[in-house]
């Protein structure tokens, strides 16, 4: 009874719940309905609004580009119009224009058309004017009993005596005259600047010489299989020559100041004694120092001694090499300093800036210093090295003209060329070669030797003067004043030498008679 009593209360029990569950489902059934129609109508009202929304601004872009498009067109009717200006402007100018060069040709043709007939009555008389020439012709020829031809040349002939004449003692008359104004204030100049500058030489050439205090001293130099002298010789970029020479090795390179450092190092070897490629690399070392120091200390000097101040200690250091430099033998620190000087008196002399000529003169030549290193002649790095350190432009010019391969603009250049020149021509300041000194000669001979009319030409007084024996019957007195001219300027176009060469032109005439 019991279990029947359960059973039917499981079955009320799933009963309600069946009940329960479906009214719990109408229920929520109703609500998702509820809320769906409500979001359908949200959802109506939205897009309704956004349509709304977007014919306004439709309307209002379409308004927009109706006021874009009538502004442009405004603009362009505006810009037609002025255009329209313009062009009407234009072809009123050029119908003016036209206008002017159609009576501007109407009066060419009237003046061609009045040419035309001044030149036929012209020609009209020139034919006229030619008739009655040949008559004269003939009339004179008849008179004078030469023909025109003869006349012709009688008549060019004495013109060109006279005129060769004249010429002659014109020139000769200015030349003296120059002379005489130019050369006594040139030579007080140059003679007070001489006078007040004085500086030693030294000839110097690609060598050294070291003295051994013995000759057992040789072998330890070359060392075990000539490893002592290979490494003095990498070292310092010097060729050692050891020959027959007593007690003494030869040092041979063409950059002084590699030979001074090698000359340095083997000195202090020989005092030392140990020589071993360890102890050359040191002296090496301690020579390239004490080299370094000494070539600031010679710039520092060459400044003091030339008074020149405030230059950059780059170079300052540059003049210091230049102490190892020479020049046809002639130091180039010494000639530079000697330049300055002279630069400096000649400045005093004729009244311009004598500091800013002291210091042209002074770094005329600091090309020199690097001209093994560096490509370019010497006057092109010197104005390099110039303008990388701030120098005065007039410096920059004294430096490019000094051998005058830029023209001079101020004074001061021209003062540092006569200086140079001066330095360089001073006897004994300079030694050439042989070689070079008998081209020399033999050039200027060959060059006198090339002119018509002349003999003979020797050179003598070292090259400093040319004498030329003319053939007198083809040239005259007056005619050798011209060719001693001709021979002058050839010779500056061919040649070059410091100081000046003279030319002396000698023509001699002989008679000879015998009486019976």
């Amino acid at each position: 009874m019991e279990w029947i009593i359960a059973g039917v209360a499981v079955v009320a029990v799933v009963i309600a719940i069946l009940v329960t569950r479906r009214v719990v489902l109408d229920n929520y059934k109703k609500n998702v309905e509820s809320k769906i129609g409500t979001a359908e109508e949200r959802a109506r009202e939205i897009i309704d609004d956004a349509l709304k929304t977007a014919e306004a601004k439709k309307r209002e872009a379409l308004l927009e580009a109706k006021e874009e498009n009538l502004k442009a067109k405004n603009e362009l009717e505006r810009e037609t119009r002025e255009r329209r200006n313009e062009l009407q402007r234009y072809e009123k100018r050029v119908t003016s224009k036209e206008e002017t060069l159609d009576r501007k040709m109407e009066s060419l043709e009237k003046k061609e058309a009045r040419i035309s007939q001044k030149e036929a009555e012209l020609d009209k008389l020139r034919s006229e004017e030619d008739k009655l020439h040949e008559q004269q012709v003939l009339e004179l020829e008849k008179i004078s009993g030469l023909t025109s031809e003869q006349a012709k040349d009688y008549l060019l002939k004495t013109v060109e005596d006279d005129v060769k004449h004249d010429t002659a003692i014109l020139v000769k008359e200015l030349e003296n005259k120059a002379k005489e104004e130019a050369d006594k204030k040139a030579k007080e100049i140059v003679v007070t600047a001489i006078q007040r500058c004085a500086a030693d030489h030294v000839a110097e050439s690609t060598i050294s010489v070291v003295q051994l205090p013995n000759d057992e001293m040789k072998g330890r130099i070359i060392g075990r299989e000539g490893r002592n002298i290979r490494t003095l010789e990498t070292m310092t970029g010097v060729d050692l020559i050891i020959d027959d020479t007593p007690e003494a090795v030869i040092l041979s390179g063409f950059d002084p100041i590699r030979r001074e450092i090698a000359r340095i190092a083997l000195e202090k070897l020989i005092v030392d004694g140990r020589i071993h490629p360890a102890r050359i690399e040191e002296m090496v070392e301690k020579a390239k120092k004490e080299v370094e120091a000494t070539i600031r200390e010679e710039g520092e000097a060459a400044c003091l001694e030339a008074n020149v101040h405030g230059v950059h200690p780059d170079l300052v250091k540059l003049l210091g090499r230049m102490k190892y430099r020479t020049s046809y033998g002639q130091n180039a620190l010494k000639h530079s300093i000697e330049v300055s000087q002279l630069a400096g008196l000649l400045a005093g002399e004729i009244g311009v800036d004598q500091r800013m000529a002291r210091r042209a003169g002074l770094l005329h030549d600091i090309g020199k210093s690097i001209d093994h290193e560096v490509e370019g002649s010497h006057v092109q790095i010197g104005s390099e090295l110039c303008r990388k350190y701030k120098e005065h432009p007039i410096v920059i010019n004294s430096v490019e003209s000094h051998h005058g391969d830029v023209e001079p603009t101020s004074l001061i250049s021209c003062l540092v060329q006569a200086a140079d020149a001066i330095s360089a021509a001073r006897p004994g300041a300079r030694r050439e070669t042989l070689e070079t000194y008998t081209n020399r000669l033999k050039q200027l001979e060959d060059i006198t030797n090339g002119f018509k009319g002349v003999d003979k030409s020797f050179a003598i007084q070292a090259g400093r003067e040319v004498r030329v024996m003319v053939v007198p019957e083809q040239i005259s007195d007056d005619d050798m004043v011209l060719l001693a001219r001709d021979i002058s300027k050839e010779i500056e176009q061919q040649m070059e030498y410091p100081g000046q060469i003279k030319v002396n032109l000698i023509r001699e005439s002989r008679v000879t008679d015998y009486a019976k």
